[in-house]
């Protein structure tokens, strides 16, 4: 019986045959089994014309040397060799193999690695890919495919799926999907500090942290040139939960706090829960409001300097008769127009639902200036009262007046000045303007 031989050429020898050459055989196969687990072999392309020309790599039963059976081809020339065309290397339908494979072509054209007939896979090196490729023929008869099992080197350009990089060490940059930079790296020596990035669980955020081997690191975000940063939430929060937060000027530069755009800038505390606000409205001539929550003040500590006050007035076209109050929350001067038509008393108190006891501390004082048209009768401020009990002020000039003046307006104004808890002393004087 005569020998046969596998796809890749090695002799499968019939019994009792081969008398005398067994041995060269034998060794010609071994040759053979050496070639495909590890052999090395430049397989020039056929670069005929301009088509595709195709590059057919066939067996050689019983003989060592064939680029079919070798583990490691380099197709085209070790210089690289030059193509005109794109080209197609092809093998057997029955071989089944590993090889591992490089494009080693100049010119920007593709070659195809394929079976020698049937529609399975194949795997083509793109006009400009000129790397290595491990592949597997399957060698399953009338309909074999080839596959591309995936190789990263150092030249390749690979997308890598479910990969854990454990300590990868990055150049200078990486670059996106279009290979434009995206992020670029730049190496400190002897590096200590760097950036940790932590992912988070439902309802909280992603984490950008500074660690590293000193104990208080600063985190820098530096613009280009005049280039700003710019946080694109609609809150933004400084400080960690439990300690406080100071926003300060990086060197001796101006700090300014101001809006984008035709907007006013508020300040308050809490996110204006239970807190007073500062606003400077944005327009010409515009006010700048400062508005204590409730009845708390704006309180300047050491000196002022004031160009210019306005005080809040009241204008009523009432008549003075009975008890009236004054709500010091509410104005500085309270203004009947009407004529007066009796004496009266004046309540001096916080508003409707605060007492003015509440309001002020021991050892504070408070004006206020209460004017009243005085007709053909001479009334007068007959009585005093602070949080609606009597108080006895004292008068400029040593004495209650006795009487309004006719025909005038008659201008009172109190100074109260809070000596304890709910225990006030009252300085008034009673001014005429006709």
């Amino acid at each position: 019986m005569a020998s046969t031989y596998t796809p890749l050429g090695v002799e499968l020898m019939a019994t009792g045959e081969n008398a005398g050459t067994w041995g060269t055989k034998t060794n010609t196969n071994l040759s053979i089994v050496e070639q495909i687990s590890g052999g090395y072999k430049v397989q020039t392309l056929n670069a005929a014309g301009t088509g595709a020309n195709t590059t057919a790599l066939a067996v050689a039963d019983g003989s060592a040397g064939a680029t079919l059976a070798t583990r490691i081809i380099v197709l085209g020339a070790e210089s690289p060799e030059a193509i005109t065309g794109n080209k197609i290397v092809t093998v057997p339908n029955d071989v089944e193999n590993f090889y591992i494979i490089k494009n080693s072509t100049s010119g920007a054209y593709t070659v195809q690695f394929k079976t020698a007939s049937g529609s399975g896979g194949t795997v083509t090196w793109a006009a400009t890919d000129k790397d290595w490729k491990i592949i597997y023929v399957d060698g399953a008869g009338s309909n074999p495919s080839v596959v591309d099992t995936g190789m990263v080197s150092a030249a390749s350009v690979s997308t890598l799926t479910n990969k854990t990089l454990t300590s990868p060490a990055i150049g200078t940059s990486i670059l996106d999907t279009n290979g434009n930079e995206l992020a670029l790296l730049t190496a400190t020596g002897s590096a200590v500090n760097e950036f940790t990035i932590a992912n988070a669980a439902t309802g909280a955020g992603p984490t950008l942290s500074s660690t590293g081997g000193d104990t208080n690191i600063d985190i820098n975000v530096t613009p280009k040139g005049t280039g700003d940063v710019v946080l694109a939430g609609d809150t933004v929060k400084v400080g960690d939960s439990g300690a406080a937060a100071v926003l300060t000027s990086n060197g001796a530069g101006t700090l300014t706090v101001t809006t984008g755009g035709a907007t006013d800038l508020v300040l308050n505390t809490n996110s204006g829960t239970n807190s007073g606000s500062f606003t400077i409205t944005d327009a010409a001539n515009s006010d700048m409001t400062a508005a204590p929550n409730g009845y708390g003040r704006f309180t300047v500590d050491g000196q002022g300097k004031i160009e210019s006050l306005a005080e809040k007035i009241t204008i009523e076209a009432t008549a003075a008769t009975g008890t009236k109050t004054f709500d010091v929350l509410t104005q500085a001067l309270l203004y009947y127009t009407s004529n007066a038509s009796g004496d009266w008393t004046l309540n001096i108190r916080g508003d409707g639902s605060t007492a003015l006891n509440t309001i002020m501390d021991t050892g504070e004082s408070v004006t206020i200036a209460h004017m009243v048209t005085i007709g053909g009768s001479e009334y007068r401020n007959s009585a005093v009262q602070v949080d609606g009990s009597s108080i006895t002020p004292e008068w400029q000039g040593g004495s209650a007046p006795t009487e309004g003046n006719t025909n005038s307006i008659d201008v009172y104004t109190y100074t109260i000045i809070k000596t304890g808890d709910a225990s006030f002393t009252a300085l008034a004087a009673q001014t005429q303007f006709a």
